[in-house]
C-alpha cells in the first residue's frame, strides 16, 4: 500500500504524464519521419530561417549559434557531467553520482543506437554552420542536452527549498536545451523534426531516471 501510495502522489503522476507525453511525441515524429512526410515542412521552415539559403545567415548569428550548439557538444556536457559527479562522490553522494552517470551514458548510447536505426541523411537546404558526421535524426546535441540538463537540474533543485529557486532551475535547464536545439537547425546541420525528436527523446530519458532515482529515494527515506 505505501508503495502504490508513493506512486498515486500529484508529483509522481505528473511525471508520468510528462514522460509518456514526451514518449508519444518521438513515436508520432519518428513515424512521420520514416515516411517522408514532413520533408516539406522541414524546408519550409529551414527557409523560413533562411531567406537566401546560399549565405547561410549573417556572420554574427552564425557565431552566437556556434556558440549555442557548443553548450550541447560532446566535450561540453562529458565535462559537466565529470565535474558533477567529483562533486557528488566527494560530498559522499555515490548514489546521486551513479544516477548521473547511467542516465548519461545509457543516453549516449541510446542516441546513438537510435541514429543508426533511421539513418536519416544531413539537411541540404543551407551550407553547414558545423562540422557533423553522424546521421540527422534525432539531433544528438538536443537529446543530450536534454538529458544532461534536466538531470543536473532536477540534482539542483532538490538541493534548494524555495519553489521559486526550484523552477528558475528547471526553467534555465530547459532553456539551455531549447537554445542547443535552435542552434542546430539556423545552422543547417538538423531538420527541425531532429531536433524536436531529440528533445522529446531526451526529456523522456531524463523523466524516466527521475522517476526511478524518486522512488529509490522515497523508499530509503
Amino acid at each position: 500500500m505505501k508503495f502504490l501510495r508513493t506512486w498515486l502522489e500529484p508529483r509522481i503522476l505528473a511525471v508520468v504524464l510528462l514522460l509518456a507525453s514526451a514518449a508519444w511525441i518521438f513515436i508520432a515524429v519518428a513515424d512521420e519521419v520514416a515516411d517522408g512526410d514532413t520533408v516539406t515542412l522541414d524546408r519550409a521552415i529551414m527557409l523560413a530561417l533562411h531567406p537566401r539559403p546560399d549565405t547561410g545567415g549573417p556572420m554574427w548569428l552564425q557565431s552566437a549559434a556556434r556558440d549555442a550548439t557548443a553548450l550541447g557538444s560532446t566535450t561540453v556536457l562529458s565535462l559537466l557531467v565529470c565535474m558533477a559527479v567529483l562533486f557528488l562522490l566527494l560530498s559522499g553522494r555515490r548514489g546521486m553520482a551513479l544516477f548521473v552517470l547511467a542516465s548519461t551514458l545509457g543516453g549516449t548510447l541510446l542516441s546513438t543506437l537510435l541514429k543508426g536505426a533511421f539513418s536519416r541523411p544531413r539537411p541540404d537546404v543551407i551550407p553547414h554552420g558545423d562540422f557533423v558526421t553522424s546521421a540527422s535524426f534525432p539531433s544528438g546535441h538536443a537529446m543530450m542536452s536534454a538529458v544532461v540538463y534536466l538531470t543536473l537540474g532536477v540534482l539542483l533543485a532538490r538541493l534548494v527549498n524555495a519553489q521559486a529557486q526550484k523552477l528558475y532551475i528547471m526553467g534555465a535547464a530547459l532553456f539551455l536545451s531549447g537554445i542547443v536545439g535552435l542552434s542546430r537547425v539556423y545552422l543547417g546541420v538538423h531538420w527541425p523534426t531532429d531536433v524536436l525528436a531529440g528533445w522529446a527523446a531526451g526529456a523522456a530519458w531524463a523523466l524516466g531516471w527521475w522517476m526511478v532515482a524518486e522512488l529509490m529515494w522515497r523508499r530509503r527515506g
